[in-house]
């Protein structure tokens, strides 16, 4: 069945995570998505290890390139300008992760394609914008974090901040971001026939998360610290470690689950202190110390059928087969060029008339060459040629 955004045409310039997670994300919804990489330098995610046994493909260029057709093109070449013109008579949306300005040094910038293509929307990924004193900065995930104002109240106060278990500025901001922006831009074209240039900054977004605690510190002046309120510590929401060095979570901060909670663990006298007790410290070390007297299975067990917020801190491999993930379709099955599949997380959105399709893992850059040139028109001949004289490098 074809997938909900079936018909969008994408030429994706992006390596590392951020934009090859989005538009694999648009190419399970539906979306034609070809990857246009360097032949002489390939992308980290296709180098790093692990390796799928039997093949030259990384996992994460079998994850992230998943759904998509991969070309090579070196486009310092002139001639290669003149394919990607080619391919944007049939392709609408063009994303891209370089530094600000360099696709301009291709020809390739929007101020300079928008009249010969006005209807395209090009999404320029980046981790500070196109604009601004940080526009030609190096940065990665923990950088766009930092000075987002994030990190400074995250952590406990006697360690200070910790780095984040994933890209949360990469993936929740840019990839995520650049999904909702590019779909409301074909939105827009849908209606006026005109595309535009999204500008899309990983920093921008990741100081949009700070949602409740910005919005405070701008009318109220309120300096968020680490432990300092009632999400980060500064309360009985918090993480507990059990007799067997596991954890459980506790998040009951609504006043029936945070009773609920204190009468299951024995200790009713709690609650009239509530969730952020005037002696929380003292508090918070006796709930340590009886959360400790029991394992993590002991406290599932107690915490089954009580509504209190409760669960424990399980392990990836947990998780990925847990009941709720079989339930939920958390992992698929792909197929790999050679027929076998492999494991791999799913799209997380359910529809119920159009859903995801995976169809293959990725493959090495410039499988499709060929396929794709001979589409555009390129004879055997031409094909040979580019690829003898250096342009698919």
């Amino acid at each position: 069945m074809p997938g909900p955004l079936e018909g969008l045409k994408i030429i994706d310039f992006t390596t590392l995570l951020p934009g090859p997670y989005a538009t694999m994300t648009l190419a399970d919804l539906g979306a034609d998505v070809l990857s246009v990489v360097s032949g002489s330098r390939p992308d980290l995610a296709a180098i790093i290890p692990p390796f799928i046994p039997g093949t030259e493909l990384s996992v994460a260029s079998a994850y992230l390139g998943r759904g998509k057709r991969s070309v090579t093109l070196n486009l310092k070449d002139s001639r290669a300008i003149q394919v990607i013109y080619r391919l944007l008579e049939e392709y609408d949306i063009l994303i891209e992760q370089f530094r600000p300005g360099v696709m301009a040094k291709f020809g390739l910038g929007f101020s300079q394609i928008k009249e010969k293509y006005p209807s395209l929307v090009y999404c320029s990924l980046t981790g500070y914008g196109q604009t601004g004193p940080f526009k030609d900065r190096a940065g990665h995930d923990i950088n766009y974090l930092s000075l987002a104002g994030l990190m400074s109240y995250a952590g406990r106060k006697d360690g200070g901040p910790v780095p984040m278990p994933m890209q949360i500025a990469d993936v929740a901001s840019g990839s995520k971001n650049a999904i909702i922006a590019i779909l409301a831009a074909v939105i827009h074209r849908q209606k006026t026939g005109k595309g535009q240039h999204l500008d899309i900054s990983m920093t921008d977004g990741v100081f949009a998360f700070n949602a409740l605690a910005a919005a405070a510190c701008l009318v109220a002046g309120e300096i968020p610290e680490r432990e300092g309120f009632i999400l980060n510590g500064g309360s009985l929401y918090d993480f507990y470690e059990t007799a067997d060095n596991e954890y459980i979570g506790f998040g009951g901060m609504e006043p029936q689950f945070f009773a609920a909670f204190c009468q299951a663990i024995g200790r009713p006298d709690l609650i009239a202190g509530g969730l952020m007790p005037p002696d929380l410290a003292r508090v918070k070390e006796d709930l340590r110390a009886v959360i400790c007297g029991k394992t993590r299975m002991e406290w599932e067990c107690i915490f089954a059928n009580v509504e209190a917020c409760v669960e424990p801190v399980i392990s990836l491999p947990e998780a990925i087969d847990s009941a709720l993930a079989r339930e939920r379709g958390w992992t698929v099955e792909v197929a790999l060029p050679d027929g076998t599949t492999v494991r791999q997380p799913a799209c997380p959105f359910k529809f119920s008339a159009t859903p995801p399709g995976y169809g293959n893992t990725g493959v090495t850059a410039g499988t499709h060459n060929r396929k794709v040139f001979l589409d555009l028109g390129y004879t055997e001949e031409e094909i040979d040629e580019f690829r003898r004289t250096g342009l698919f490098s």
